[in-house]
């Protein structure tokens, strides 16, 4: 039976498929959540906007055989985020596991112009879109991929401002918070 996909919870949605990937984990006043830990959290993720307009036309079921093959690639994505140079062995591995199962091809369209073409099993299509996603953000400014400053926060972002210069995940919620801090601070005097 297909799940029906509720209102998206997540503090931070919208950023490249591979982070919007990452940030189905994410920490509040409440704890720690996980979008991924129930069919109706994979069935929400499924159908964001970011989710559907690059997965399109695959139309991956929110079942237990999507959800696994998501996890491995957000846990491959976890190991690269984590950082190192070069890159954890481990991490390289699995996201290039979640690679083996999808294919580009490059074909001629009937209109006589070129076209990608990518051959994909549904239930692999989000978690293959979503480690193809981590290489296209390597390949073009590797440098913009960030965490958000604040500590206490787990969600990544793709720095688009003009200068580069982004911090938080949101100015509304952590940056906020940051600067509530500050003020705080100078005038007691801490």
């Amino acid at each position: 039976m297909p799940q029906i996909p509720g209102a998206d919870p997540r503090p931070l949605t919208g950023e490249p498929l591979a982070l919007d990937l990452l940030n189905t984990r994410w920490i509040d006043t409440e704890g720690h959540h996980d979008l991924l830990e129930t069919p109706e959290g994979l069935a929400t993720w499924l159908a964001a906007p970011t989710v559907r307009e690059i997965t399109d036309p695959h139309e991956p079921p929110a079942d237990a055989a999507t959800l696994d093959r998501l996890l491995r690639a957000r846990t491959a994505l976890d190991g690269l985020v984590a950082g190192g140079d070069p890159p954890p062995e481990g991490a390289v591995k699995a996201l290039n596991e979640v690679l083996s199962h999808g294919r580009v091809r490059r074909i001629l369209g009937p209109d006589g112009t070129p076209r990608t073409r990518v051959d994909v099993d549904a239930t692999w299509a989000p978690a293959w879109h979503a480690a193809d996603n981590w290489l296209e953000l390597l390949a073009g400014r590797p440098e913009r991929i960030r965490p958000c400053a604040n500590n206490a926060c787990i969600l990544h972002f793709y720095d688009v401002s003009k200068n580069g210069t982004r911090r938080w995940c949101s100015m509304a919620g952590c940056g906020n918070r940051a600067k509530a801090q500050r003020h705080y601070a100078r005038r007691t005097g801490a």
